[in-house]
């Protein structure tokens, strides 16, 4: 099925005709009585009703899509009274951006990992023919589509990463690519019923409750390793300035053994989470 337009015409002139045949008729029927001006009466009567049933209003934004006694004959999408085909079954699709919010949906991710996901679905109807006659029902169709989608992107994609891997996409960092390969995959899947998706972005993302607990402590072990790489990374170039500095100024010689205790009590000293106590070394007495 495609959408193609059919014939119409201005509805008010139309209108205006049955309305002028509905009174003449009554005027024949009721004012002689002879047989051929009364049957000609009810034929203009009868003309009168049958241009009232090609009459049809479209609103703004809606399409009125037209069968005649089962046939798909066309479309009328601009608004306004209109005349075409009489005895035409006319249904009425809506042409509207819609929105389409999905239940939170229980999927695994790329690692197994179970998590929460929902997302919202933008789309408008591109051909009505499609939406009524390729689907049983395009509403439904669309939102039992989505959420196969969204499982479909979220089980190919992990949460997160808590590697350094490099140009692996994740559902939580990396949103606005998700977001695309998700319009990508759901305009392929609603294609058949002549439906645009105009956006698809995930709006509630979480980890399953039954290992959010867990999860949240990888977390936060993963950032204080993380953290303390780096206070040992400066570390060691503080040390390394600070012994080189005290050689090349020559303010005090340093063998091997004393260097290493010097290293030892500058890095436990930076590194140290709590504050060191000095201990200061006067000499002693012989």
């Amino acid at each position: 099925m495609k959408e193609k337009a059919i014939f119409k015409m201005n509805g008010f002139a139309a209108l205006v005709l049955a309305l002028l045949c509905i009174v003449f008729g009554f005027i024949l029927i009721i004012g002689d009585t002879s047989i051929p001006l009364i049957i000609a009466g009810i034929v203009v009567l009868l003309l009168g009703f049958i241009i009232t049933t090609s009459l049809t209003v479209v609103q703004p934004n809606e399409a009125k899509v037209l069968t005649f006694f089962g046939t798909y004959l066309g479309v009328i999408r601009e608004q306004g009274l209109w005349a075409t085909i009489p005895f035409t079954f006319k249904r009425k699709v809506s042409l509207r951006v819609t929105n389409f919010n999905s239940e939170k949906l229980k999927v695994n991710d790329l690692e197994g990992n179970p998590i929460e996901i929902a997302a919202v679905v933008v789309y408008k109807v591109s051909d009505s023919a499609k939406a009524l006659f390729d689907v049983e029902n395009y509403v439904k169709f669309i939102q039992i589509q989505s959420e196969t989608g969204i499982r479909h992107i979220a089980s190919n994609y992990a949460y997160d990463t808590l590697e350094n891997t490099e140009n692996a996409l994740t559902l939580r960092q990396n949103s606005d690519e998700i977001a695309e390969k998700l319009v990508y995959d759901l305009q392929k899947r609603l294609d058949v019923a002549g439906v645009d998706v105009i956006e698809a972005r995930i709006m509630h993302l979480a980890y399953s409750s039954e290992i959010a607990a867990a999860m949240l402590q990888r977390q936060q072990a993963q950032a204080v390793l993380s953290a303390r790489k780096v206070i040992v990374d400066g570390a060691v170039g503080l040390v390394k300035a600070a012994i080189d500095q005290l050689t090349e100024q020559d303010i005090v010689e340093l063998d091997e053994e004393k260097k290493a205790q010097m290293v030892n009590n500058l890095m436990v000293a930076i590194v140290s989470e709590k504050g060191t106590q000095p201990i200061i070394n006067t000499g002693t007495i012989y």
